[in-house]
């Protein structure tokens, strides 16, 4: 039996042994196992995913250069990629790493499903790394794994304490447009972790990110600095090399249908169907664009267009792009130019409103509803001396029709004002195909002032659909939802709040204000909106703001400048996203004759303000957007 000192000699000799001349895809491909959770399961192969082999060997210590950079769309292998480079440090190449998420919480959930799997599915990597033992300062643990030669520190972007201590040798930031402008005070957390690497004169930095808001993309800050390499791909027939790009997707011009979308060829113009996309990705290469700012540093971007097949189609692309076009809703736009176009989104675009333009919009109707009209919803806002309420009907498309406007005058402290408001919320609507008048089917109330009087009120009226609403602001890291999949957390002895996206909402908005036709979003405007609703309705401005020397977009009020009729409406439609989140329906074969279904038959009936005071209320199950209450009340069909 050897003497352990002859053992420790060895192992001191292995460590003077330059690391293998195997790259990362080589050693992917030998060594990694994707685990029965995954959509392909089994041995990995580079070939599937071609465009991901030059970027993996970029990231082999061979490679000289420091910086790879990769702007990219979703679900197209990339946190796969920054596995593969994980198991072949710790394998081949072992030093101190650092892996960057958004938050704590998400490096948590990576850690556990996507690290901890990586190594179960690896007999070589359960060989080296450490058992995990929450208790020994010399094992592993959920968010820090040892290896010999070694360690592997996982962490959140907004967490400074990790990102400033040891020094480190490969850093992974992911997803980096989801990290905070500044971190505890301290900066930059980008610059923070990057200068963790500064001792270490054989560094590899991986950055890659799907892009967010153009001028606030930290990734697409870090791509204009370098090479800037776009994946060519030959055309089957022609052999034209060129990048795939959404101008060349066709479908309506082929009398297809969208998820029928095939690609035209720039130079012989045939048409490629999505199963030929395999050999034209085997034969891609990526070629740089520009001169690099940096020449150690590596650009790459790569959209949702080059997914392999049996992965998301141009159809599948082409079908949500329609869908997002006939809503009007630029929150789904801005969706897929981010996540499927790989391209930043411009808010500058259609962000103000002309309310001279909109007062010469006023139809000859009010307090009555236009056949259009399938669904009332209301907004509710609270100042100190009086209650605004507005009535919107909603039709086909979220076509729109401003029903009623009123101003409350009194002190929200005493029960009167909110009688009458109450008054105001059973009130029902004349309407040429409902006999009995259209009832107001949800309504949103701010709660951001007199909260507990808020509470109060809507806890009584939670049947009847009336919520507590509080806007959030979206931020360069986080756009909100128009309406949230459940509401906020809980607080002891008060009612349950939803918090709404009013940017997203107000975004919406604008662009929806731009429209000159009637039809899906459109907004219609009676006769009882005058000069000052229209003033408020367009109050606010799309502004930028620097901080940390990083562009920040916000919503602008002008000093002394009233909102009011903007906040109704956002909480209107706010409360119409709720009730298509619970199931409602528009018919959309005949706009006059548009009715509403509920996905399935609901229990109760809507309830007056004197019924019993309806039951807790529940949590959400998972996905969930809103109780489940009453049957819709809602236009029936004409004949």
């Amino acid at each position: 039996m050897r003497a352990p000192i002859d053992r420790c000699a060895d192992r001191f000799a292995d460590g003077l042994d330059p690391p293998p001349s195997i790259t990362v895809s080589q050693w992917a491909d030998r060594h990694r196992i994707l685990p029965a959770t995954s959509a392909e399961p089994g041995p990995w192969r580079t070939s599937r995913t071609p465009y991901l082999r030059e970027i993996m060997d970029r990231l082999s210590p061979q490679d000289p250069c420091e910086i790879v950079v990769v702007m990219k769309g979703a679900q197209l292998g990339f946190s796969a990629l920054a596995e593969n480079w994980v198991g072949y440090s710790v394998h081949n190449d072992p030093s101190p790493m650092l892996l960057v998420q958004p938050t704590v919480n998400t490096a948590k959930d990576y850690a556990k499903d996507r690290i901890n799997t990586l190594i179960a599915s690896t007999p070589e990597l359960r060989e080296v790394v450490r058992e995990q033992k929450s208790r020994s300062a010399t094992g592993s643990t959920t968010m820090r794994k040892q290896f010999p030669g070694g360690f592997l520190v996982i962490t959140g972007a907004n967490s400074a304490v990790e990102l400033r201590a040891k020094a480190i040798r490969r850093l992974i930031l992911d997803e980096v447009d989801g990290y905070p402008a500044d971190v505890d005070g301290e900066g930059d957390p980008v610059d923070l972790a990057r200068k963790r690497t500064s001792t270490f004169g054989n560094r590899k930095i991986l950055l890659f990110s799907t892009p967010t808001i153009k001028g606030v993309s930290r990734i697409e800050l870090e791509y204009e600095a370098t090479d800037k390499r776009r994946f060519f791909v030959p055309c089957p027939i022609c052999g034209e090399f060129q990048t795939l790009e959404w101008s060349q997707v066709r479908w309506q011009e082929l009398g297809l249908q969208p998820h029928e979308a095939v690609y035209q060829c720039v130079r012989c113009g045939e048409f490629l169907a999505n199963h030929r996309k395999g050999e034209m990705l085997a034969r891609g290469e990526w070629r740089p664009t520009a001169e690099p700012a940096n020449p150690r540093a590596v650009g790459y971007c790569l959209s949702g267009l080059y997914r392999p097949n049996g992965w998301r189609s141009w159809g599948d692309i082409a079908a949500d792009w329609v869908k997002a076009k006939r809503s009007r809703d630029t929150a789904l736009l801005r969706v897929l130019v981010n996540t499927d176009l790989a391209e930043t989104w411009d808010l500058a675009d259609g962000q103000s409103a002309d309310p001279k333009t909109l007062i010469g919009r006023v139809e000859d109707y009010t307090e009555t509803c236009p056949d259009g009209v399938c669904v009332l919803t209301a907004g509710v806002d609270i100042q100190g001396d009086r209650i605004e309420l507005e009535v919107v009907g909603w039709g086909d498309g979220e076509e729109s029709w401003s029903i009623d406007y009123r101003v409350l005058y009194g002190d929200p402290e005493t029960a009167d004002l909110w009688g009458r408001l109450d008054e105001l919320l059973l009130r029902r609507f004349p309407h040429s195909r409902v006999p009995a008048g259209l009832p107001i089917a949800a309504a949103g109330v701010d709660a951001g002032f007199k909260t507990d009087l808020v509470y109060a009120f809507c806890k009584d009226r939670r049947t009847r659909r009336v919520w507590a609403v509080m806007g959030v602001a979206n931020s360069a890291q986080r756009s909100h939802p128009i309406w949230p999949r459940r509401p906020s957390k809980p607080q002891k002895g008060k009612y349950e709040r939803y918090d709404v996206g009013v940017d997203t909402a107000k975004e919406t908005l604008y662009a929806r204000l731009q429209l000159d036709e009637p039809g899906r979003g459109y907004c219609h405007f009676g006769s009882h909106c005058d000069e000052v609703y229209f003033h408020q309705l367009t109050a606010e401005r799309l502004r930028t703001r620097y901080k940390n020397g990083r562009p920040v977009y916000f919503w602008w009020k002008p000093e002394g400048r009233r909102n009011e009729a903007l906040d109704c409406r956002v909480y209107a439609m706010a409360a119409v996203k709720a009730l298509l989140a619970m199931g409602l329906r528009f018919d959309g074969r005949s706009r006059r004759s548009a009715a509403l279904v509920p996905s399935q038959p609901r229990i109760a009936p809507a309830q007056t303000s004197a019924a019993p005071p309806p039951p807790r209320p529940q949590p959400l199950p998972a996905g969930g957007s809103a109780p489940r209450m009453g049957r819709f009340r809602t236009v029936p069909r004409s004949s």
